[in-house]
This record gives C-alpha cells, sequence and structure tokens, in this order.
C-alpha cells in the first residue's frame, strides 16, 4: 500500500535516512520507533507528500485514501466542534457542502430562472450524499466525540472556546470519521484521559485500515500494533510482533551481533598472530599470503550501535513521620458544583496513591489540597511532621524562567551544586551537550516537564504529589523515571492515564466516581482484577 524504497534524507546537517527501505501493507497496524529527531514525523510528511526524499521514493497505491493526524492542529473556531468534524469526513463532506450551497440556491428569487436545473442537481448529489452515508454522519461524529469524551455542549458549542487539547482532540476525530484506507496518528495518546484512551485503543483495534502510528504509551501501542518499524541509524528495521516483543526481539539482536562480532574479532586476532610471527620465514611464505588474501576478502562484522541509556539514581530522602498527609470531613467546589462532601484520606509513609477518577471528578482538586495549592471550604488537610513535599503540575512548567538557559535555571535552582553534578542530572532527563544552552521559552512541552522533573527530583523530598507526570515525555524517558521512582523510598500521591506507570508504581488506588470514594489496598493491577474495569468511566 505504502512503500519507502531505498529512501535518503538529510535534516540541515543531520543524516536522518540513508538507502532505507520499509513497507506498510493493507490491514496493518504499524508501531514507528525511534529516538527524539530520529525522523519519525519526517516520514509521516514524506507520505503524505509534504517533503519529498532527497533520494528514492516513497510509493502509494492509486487510489488510496491518507488521514494524517499530527500535533499541530491549527486554526479552528466559527463553527461547532461537530461541524468541524463533520467536515473532515472525506468526499461525503465535499457532497455535503454542494448540497448546502443548491439549498441555499433554491431559496433565492435571483435564481429562479434556474430553478429546474438547480433542482436536478439537488436531486443526484442527495442521492450520492445518502449512499455515502450522509444521513448517518452527524450521529457517527457525535459517537466519536462522545467516546473521546466530550459532553454534548462541547460538542455543539463553537470549537474555538476549547483548549488546545480538545481541539487536540476534535482534530483528531475529523481522522476518525474519516475512515481512510490509511491512518496516520503522531501521538494520537496525548492530551487523552484514560477512559478516551481505552475507547480509541479499541476503536483503532476495529478499524480495517491500515496504521502508521507513533506513541509514548507502551501499553497503548501493545494492544493496537502487529508490526514495529524502528528508525535506527538512518534505517528502517521491521519487527514482526507489539512493542514488547521488538524490545525483546532488539535486545537479542544486539547480544548476537556482539557475539558474532567478538567471535570474528578473535579469530582476526589469531590470523594477524600467524602473520605477525611467520612473515619473516620463507617456510611459511606460500602460508602467509594466504592468510593475508583471507584476511582482505572476509566482510567485517560492525559491534551494535551502542544506546544512550538513561537513568538515574534517587539520593535517599529524608524520613518522613508515619502519617505523611491526613484529609478530615473535607468539603470542596467550585461555584455550585461540590466536588468533594466529607472526604477522609490518610496517606502513610511509602504508600504509594494513584487517584482514578473522570473528567472533572477533582482528582487535581485533590493533589491541589494536599499541595497546599487550593483550601478546603471546610474540613482539614494536614501535612505530616518532617514531611517535605515535591509537587509536580502542568502549572509548574510556567514557572521556569524564559530568559534563562537550561544550565542557568539549574544553577539558580542549586547554586550550592558542581558544575558535574548539574550536567549529569541534565543528561539524565535528556539534555547532552548544546542543548543544556537552550532557553526555557523555546522549550517544547515535554522539553519543559523533563526540566521541572529534574530539578524536583535533585535533591529529593520525601513527599511526591505527581499530576501527570508522564505526559510529554517519550519512551525512553518515562522508563527511566519508573525505574528511578520504584527505587525511590519516600511516598507518593499521583494522578496518570499511563497504565504502565499506574501498575509498575501504585500500592494504593484511590476511586473517585458520582457514587462515592472508594479506597483499594493493593495497586492499579489488583484493582483492575477486583474492579473489572480499567477506569471508573468504563464501569458496566
Amino acid at each position: 500500500m505504502i512503500r519507502f524504497e531505498s529512501i535518503s534524507k538529510q535534516n540541515s546537517h543531520r543524516i536522518l535516512f540513508l538507502d532505507a527501505s520499509a513497507a506498510l501493507n493493507r490491514g496493518e497496524k504499524v508501531g514507528l520507533v525511534g529516538p527524539n529527531g530520529a525522523g519519525k514525523t519526517t516520514l509521516f510528511r514524506m507520505i503524505t507528500g509534504e517533503e519529498p526524499p532527497d533520494a528514492g521514493q516513497v510509493s502509494i497505491e492509486k487510489q488510496v485514501t491518507i488521514g494524517y493526524f499530527n500535533q499541530d492542529v491549527g486554526e479552528m473556531e466559527g463553527r461547532s466542534a461537530v461541524a468541524e468534524v463533520m467536515d473532515g469526513a472525506g468526499p461525503v463532506s465535499q457532497v455535503a457542502a454542494e448540497m448546502a450551497t443548491l439549498e441555499a440556491a433554491m431559496c433565492d428569487p435571483d435564481q429562479a430562472d434556474r430553478m429546474d436545473s438547480i433542482i436536478e442537481r439537488y436531486g443526484e448529489v442527495q442521492a450520492r450524499f445518502e449512499e455515502l452515508g450522509g444521513y448517518e454522519l452527524d450521529g457517527r461524529a457525535r459517537e466519536v466525540l462522545a467516546g473521546l469524551s466530550f459532553s454534548q455542549e462541547m460538542m455543539d458549542g463553537d470549537v474555538g472556546a476549547l483548549s488546545g487539547g480538545w481541539k487536540m482532540r476534535v482534530a483528531l476525530a475529523r481522522i476518525l470519521l474519516m475512515r481512510p484506507d490509511a491512518m496516520l496518528l503522531d501521538e494520537p495518546s496525548n492530551h487523552l484521559d484514560l477512559e478516551s484512551l481505552i475507547w480509541l485503543e479499541q476503536f483503532l483495534k476495529n478499524y480495517e485500515g491500515a496504521l502508521l502510528m507513533t506513541s509514548h504509551d507502551r501499553e497503548f501501542m501493545n494492544r493496537i500494533v502487529n508490526k514495529i518499524i524502528e528508525i535506527d541509524g538512518g534505517s528502517l528495521n521491521s519487527y514482526a510482533g507489539d512493542y514488547s516483543f521488538f524490545e525483546r526481539q532488539r535486545a537479542l539482536n544486539e547480544k548476537q551481533q556482539q557475539a558474532q562480532f567478538e567471535r570474528q574479532q578473535a579469530m582476526l586476532a589469531k590470523e594477524i598472530k600467524f602473520i605477525e610471527r611467520f612473515k619473516a620465514r620463507a617456510s611459511h611464505a606460500a602460508q602467509v599470503q594466504s592468510r593475508v588474501k583471507k584476511l582482505d576478502k572476509i566482510e567485517r562484522f560492525e559491534p551494535p550501535k551502542r544506546r544512550h541509556v538513561v537513568a538515574f539514581d534517587f539520593p535517599t530522602p529524608p524520613r518522613s513521620g508515619e502519617d505523611v498527609a491526613v484529609l478530615k470531613n473535607v468539603h470542596k467546589g467550585y461555584g455550585s458544583k461540590a466536588i468533594y462532601q466529607g472526604l477522609d484520606l490518610t496517606i502513610r509513609r511509602k504508600e504509594r496513591w494513584c487517584v482514578m477518577g473522570v473528567n472533572g471528578a477533582g482528582k487535581s482538586t485533590l493533589l491541589k489540597l494536599v499541595a497546599g495549592g487550593a483550601d478546603p471550604d471546610s474540613g482539614t488537610v494536614t501535612v505530616g511532621a518532617s514531611v517535605k513535599m515535591g509537587y509536580f503540575s502542568q502549572h509548574a512548567m510556567e514557572l521556569l524562567d524564559g530568559d534563562a538557559t537550561i544550565f542557568e535555571q539549574l544553577e539558580s535552582t542549586f547554586p550550592q551544586a558542581n558544575q558535574g553534578s548539574l550536567r549529569a542530572l541534565a543528561g539524565c532527563f535528556g539534555f547532552s551537550g548544546d542543548d543544556v544552552e537552550k532557553k526555557c521559552r523555546v522549550l517544547s512541552g515535554g522539553e519543559k516537564a523533563r526540566l521541572v522533573m529534574a530539578i524536583m527530583l535533585f535533591n529529593p523530598p520525601n513527599f511526591l504529589v505527581l499530576d501527570e507526570p508522564t505526559n510529554h515525555l517519550d519512551l525512553d524517558t518515562k522508563q527511566m523515571l519508573i525505574q528511578a521512582l520504584e527505587a525511590y523510598e519516600g511516598t507518593m500521591l499521583f494522578v496518570s492515564h499511563d497504565r504502565h506507570f499506574l501498575a509498575r508504581l501504585s500500592n494504593r488506588v484511590l476511586e473517585l466516581t458520582p457514587d462515592g470514594i472508594h479506597q483499594y489496598s493493593g495497586g492499579y493491577t489488583e484493582y483492575v482484577a477486583r474492579t473489572g474495569h480499567e477506569a471508573p468511566g468504563l464501569r458496566s
């Protein structure tokens, strides 16, 4: 369906692809992986024709329709979310637009002399509209938007009033409604809550077209893809299987390549030693010459490329008291909406609470109450003795000094630390070499999140309050963070829509539902087993 044939592509001085080949076949669901900057988005842009390869070609079968979702959603305003989504539904939306024009013409007295031809054309267009399922389009658009957690009011309201994250969902819904032959999704799981993520997962499983997607959510990728294409050092390497299979297979391939390289190196050393020892002896001249010719013809094996794996070791935080935070009879509301009515919660040392609930259930509000960013309307929130808190929220990223470089931000925050330790810290969170000279104002959302996380964890608190800490983090940084937090000896209260993160790190679950607040001992995996659902909004 789509083939990359010996493509090469250079971006400024960096070679992204060199004589690389791969294919997306009908019915395949492919995960595209590679480090940041490897060329994933460039590959998408080559398929859509926005960027040509420098050499080679991208070939697409005739009549194949392609839908491309990326993070740049453009301007949206002046019409409802439903209308915006329906506008992206492919040929049917063009037919609908012509119908609307003809309907207006039929009501226009100035067009009276053309009315017979207008009515005739309207009949043709209406038949085509019906054939394409146009009359079900509104219902289908609303079904997709509902799956992405839109309320009826949001569907019918001006799309321009929505936040960037919700506009992102509208752009995604346009592609899903279109149901093209091939879908290109660049980070579709960003900005989605857990309920929307699970709905999208099911939608893509049932989608019959070809899918090429990137995602920083390994669980989401594992459940959808049946093939991985990895961008690695300019090549496109294909693996049949999900992301976990790819990781295992890549590690096995590298191990075999290393063993092959070492065996060859041992053989070469032995041959060279023989040549050096006997090259001056006439009696061995023929043997020496034969071995020299043999060495010249041998194809040399390369060692596997050394992957830059980030790792971060937590310094041991100071010990807190046993009761880290206690909420008693807490009431909290916004306007006429009550969020909490008589909430009681005790968080004890070394407990790791994940907070779950649908949008608007009060997850972030709870974290703000505990962190002191909001006050209860009544009741008490008490932080225990010797508790040193670290609070990560999306708001924290706005507090960075835009005029400072990454390194200057670290230096001003930790004036007593030496440069070596600060550079090592920056490296752990993906800022190496000249990256530390970037101004904070030009950082992407993911880079800001990593910098705030680095600042918080350098001199670690004994109580971490984390609101969606994995948003924008790539797979490698997320894995590093999970491994670091697994070894962390403090207490945690967190919100996340990443199921891998939830399963690895929680040992308590607080579930916020319209029926009340439920506490579960055991982590997210036990919660799923006990309740039979992966998120509160998916109750049957």
